[in-house]
């Protein structure tokens, strides 16, 4: 049964990474194009202005933010999406009556978008490095902010997923939820900038978690504790798994 298991969950995930590979003008260039855009006008026309912030150049500051905003955008979007049409398609409906544990079904589809993910944020960094000379704090705290980031919002875009009854669904979250979280997450500015009042609003912004752990494994800068960040990001994980794996096995959504 396990190597059954396991030859699902590959065949999940194999689908997956083909599927966005085959399409990679759609799914892995644009991310590149757009954050060579910010790199050029927040980072080096606006960045001249501004200064250093944080003890850096502003460039440095929020060329972390950038990169993890395209892994949170791609994790999301790659699950949503390749979900849906699954669902939509009907083809959903055989994966759930097969002799596959729900787990599986989740680890597969996250595992895509951790893929599509790690390689857009690889794509992302390379293109910094023609701006800035990238330098790294804590190798092991870069890898684990994007693994765990990309299994977040993976989980998120899969919900998001379940709850959709059309295509034009699947873009609400980004649009109104996903999109201001990511931009007041404190890619472009440090949270010590803001007064007491709107520090406690944004400590309920789970982005901020993300970028200030990742900010840290190349700079070794932080406006909150690491350890903080990685908690705050695990409980999401354990939630959004929850909540996954509940709306699956009862079928919410998923069967007429």
């Amino acid at each position: 049964m396990r190597a059954s298991y396991w030859i699902a969950f590959k065949s999940i995930i194999t689908k997956e990474v083909t599927r966005f590979t085959r399409i990679w003008v759609q799914t892995i260039l644009p991310s590149a194009i757009t954050m060579t855009l910010y790199f050029l006008i927040f980072g080096n026309l606006i960045g001249r202005r501004i200064g250093e912030m944080g003890g850096v150049s502003y460039m440095e500051f929020i060329a972390p933010g950038l990169i993890m905003m395209a892994i949170i955008t791609n994790s999301f979007s790659n699950v949503a999406s390749s979900f849906f049409s699954a669902k939509f398609q009907r083809n959903l409906e055989e994966l759930l009556v097969a002799p596959v544990p729900n787990y599986v079904i989740i680890a597969g589809y996250v595992g895509g978008g951790v893929a599509r993910g790690l390689l857009v944020g690889a794509m992302v960094s390379c293109v910094a490095l023609f701006f800035i000379p990238m330098q790294v704090h804590s190798l092991f705290i870069i890898v684990a902010t994007v693994i765990m980031t990309s299994v977040l919002f993976a989980l998120a875009g899969l919900i998001n997923a379940v709850f959709a009854n059309s295509y034009d669904d699947i873009s609400i979250v980004p649009t109104f939820v996903l999109t201001p979280l990511t931009y007041l997450g404190g890619v472009f500015y440090s949270l010590s900038l803001l007064p007491d009042f709107w520090q406690g609003v944004s400590a309920l912004n789970p982005v901020v978690y993300v970028i200030n752990a990742f900010r840290y494994g190349f700079l070794g800068i932080h406006d909150i504790s690491v350890v903080t960040s990685f908690a705050v990001i695990s409980a999401f994980i354990a939630v959004f798994y929850g909540v996954a794996h509940y709306l699956i096995k009862h079928g919410k959504g998923l069967r007429s």
